[in-house]
């Protein structure tokens, strides 16, 4: 496989074929985020992405699932995009699902015909990164949406039936926003009604402006126990109908894993015990991205 700089995809895509078929974000101004820092970004030559099928065509036959990577690949023309797809499920039969990471901007970008016709054309799950419902906080990280932009990309993903999966960021506030924070995500959350939510705590980075800005001493992350009060106060907010529910990420202190809203109760009594004190950690040592 032709991979260039760094290969960022989501947990659960630890098992899936991994075609690179764009190299860094096209935003790539988010506050937080190092990880296409220094990093051009651009849509990789076709030829390229066809030598990758045809390795993975010979190679890659246990795997069921492809990734799409790099940070934002719908942002490939529709044309080409829907022919990629095709190509996948035609040089991979053995493949049954096709998955990519998505920001707000570019699911706008998008009708909800046009995310249908990828849709048919085997696209199964998006991730889209909300981070936090609070517009001031978006604002603040550069995010490119406002949380009313953020609830009309999620419903028209929605609408077209991908999966769609929403990651959330404590932390990402600082403490002065954390619980408003909190209850606006929620909100957003609620109006959308995403099929998985995952739940990560922000890692400060010396490459980022934010993690800059708390060094010197213009941005307060809150502290655990500010943290576990902000999962529980979004935790509790969050009213779906039917969603995955995942906490489990490496920047977590400690795992949720389950279903809303059948799992809430059990949530919200694992995080009281770490709020408490009478839950096992994880070490600061096996945190991270």
């Amino acid at each position: 496989m032709h991979y260039q700089g760094h290969i960022i995809r989501p947990p659960s895509e630890a098992n899936s074929i991994i075609l690179q078929v764009t190299t860094g974000c096209s935003h790539n101004r988010c506050t937080f985020c190092g990880a296409y820092q220094g990093q051009r970004f651009q849509i990789k030559d076709s030829a390229i992405i066809e030598e990758d099928l045809d390795f993975a065509a010979l190679h890659c036959t246990a795997q069921s699932t492809v990734f799409l990577a790099d940070g934002d690949a719908l942002v490939i023309p529709q044309k080409r995009l829907v022919t990629l797809c095709k190509q996948i499920r035609k040089r991979l039969p053995f493949v049954r699902r096709i998955h990519l990471y998505a920001n707000c901007r570019d699911i706008l970008a998008r009708t909800e015909t046009e995310l249908a016709e990828l849709k048919e054309a085997g696209l199964g799950r998006i991730y889209m990164g909300l981070e936090s419902g609070h517009d001031k906080t978006l604002a603040a990280i550069c995010k490119g949406a406002t949380a009313a932009e953020m609830i009309t990309a999620g419903q028209r993903v929605k609408k077209a039936r991908i999966f769609l999966s929403i990651t959330c960021l404590l932390g990402i506030a600082g403490i002065r926003y954390s619980l408003q924070h909190a209850v606006d995500t929620a909100e957003v959350l609620n109006q959308i009604g995403p099929n998985q939510i995952a739940i990560l705590t922000l890692m400060l980075l010396d490459n980022t402006a934010l993690g800059q800005a708390a060094a010197a001493g213009r941005f307060t992350m809150p502290d655990k126990l500010g943290l576990f009060q902000e999962l529980r106060t979004l935790v509790a907010a969050i009213d779906v109908k039917k969603s995955q529910l995942q906490a489990n990420h490496a920047s977590n202190y400690f795992s949720l894993d389950g279903r809303l809203p059948r799992d809430k109760e059990i949530f919200l009594a694992t995080i009281d015990q770490a709020i408490a004190g009478a839950l096992d950690l994880k070490p600061e040592t096996l945190r991270g991205l």
